[in-house]
């Protein structure tokens, strides 16, 4: 159970589009939320940030001016400029209206070998440049069926995190690796107890952990959103396929408690 001193924190649901988007298609899916969002009597109870592909962004926080959603990239490098030929530096995303980014992804740790010392590396890059970090920790099947989970989670939270952090710019995304594009979901019981672990390593990690937000991601969909998000421990969602689709985003959003 929460400690009766610890407030509830505002639910936060992000959009990761991946690598999927052209300027045409992605400014229609766009629009269809910001177009529901101006709706102020519908207007979800929830932060709302989309991390749509970096060759999108400017465009994306063109469209999103005025309104509460904010926007994201998917990565950034460790470096503030030089050659790194492909990689995109944390101030160029601000530069381009961003003031989120996502780093450590299991995509990015397992296709591209990141280690939770380099997602360190560009977490603190991202607060430098006035971004707030999604940084996303997450076990793989065999290491859950071990019973290694709370283990492997623990060591990510510990090493993924930079030093002298601002917890208000800062975001936890457990995205369990068996889960992600597989249409697998942990059982909420599940989520909770994962997402209570992790608020006890970040108490103790970060000064005012508390306040520091715990996202679940994991084929994260409208029909199993309101369960998720009603999890006591769970203060929102990263969404990956069903972000692609405004309607079934927008069901998501609306399961915010």
């Amino acid at each position: 159970m929460s400690e009766p001193h610890e407030p509830r924190r505002r639910p936060l649901i992000a959009a990761n589009w991946k690598m999927n988007g052209l300027r045409a298609d992605s400014a229609a899916r766009f629009q269809f939320l910001l177009d529901r969002i101006a709706d102020a009597a519908a207007r979800p109870e929830c932060d709302i940030v989309v991390c749509p592909p970096a060759t999108l962004i400017g465009e994306m926080a063109a469209l999103a001016a005025g309104s509460p959603v904010g926007i994201g990239g998917q990565d950034c490098h460790f470096e503030t400029s030089g050659a790194f030929t492909g990689d995109i530096a944390a101030p160029m995303l601000a530069d381009l209206g961003a003031t989120f980014v996502i780093v450590g992804h299991s995509e990015r740790r397992d296709g591209h070998g990141e280690s939770d010392a380099l997602v360190a590396r560009k977490a603190r890059a991202a607060l430098d440049a006035g971004l707030t970090a999604i940084v996303c920790v997450g076990e793989s099947r065999k290491e859950r069926e071990a019973g290694r989970a709370e283990q492997v989670i623990s060591a990510q939270i510990e090493a993924s995190i930079p030093e002298n952090i601002d917890p208000d710019r800062l975001v936890i995304a457990y995205e369990p690796i068996w889960a992600i594009g597989t249409g697998l979901t942990a059982e909420p019981d599940a989520v909770d107890a994962m997402h209570c672990t992790i608020r006890e390593r970040l108490k103790a990690r970060v000064p005012a952990g508390e306040s520091v937000r715990v996202l679940y991601g994991g084929s994260v969909n409208p029909d199993n959103a309101a369960r998720i998000l009603g999890a006591e421990h769970v203060d929102g969602a990263l969404v990956g396929g069903a972000s692609l689709d405004g309607k079934k985003f927008w069901q998501i959003l609306s399961s915010c408690p």
